[in-house]
């Protein structure tokens, strides 16, 4: 597993220490839901250009849930 480092202020550190939170999972979870939304907002976005020029169908009902996925993501 990789590391990666952020900072915070002294204040922000103190408050956080006053919250029962594994950080690390915290911000892990955080950064791969928000990861995972981006790759499914572009995923969307290609098969919505793909459809545009006519290179392929999409069953039915397909867009109207990963929209749904997408919005209950956020």
């Amino acid at each position: 597993m990789e590391s990666v480092t952020i900072k915070v202020d002294e204040e922000l550190k103190r408050r956080m220490e006053g919250v029962d939170e594994n950080w690390s999972a915290y911000l892990r979870d955080a950064i791969r839901e928000r990861v995972e939304r981006e790759e499914r907002r572009k995923a969307a976005k290609a098969l919505l250009d793909d459809l545009g020029t006519g290179k392929m169908r999409v069953p039915s009902g397909f867009i109207n849930s990963v929209l749904r996925e997408m919005r209950d993501a956020s």
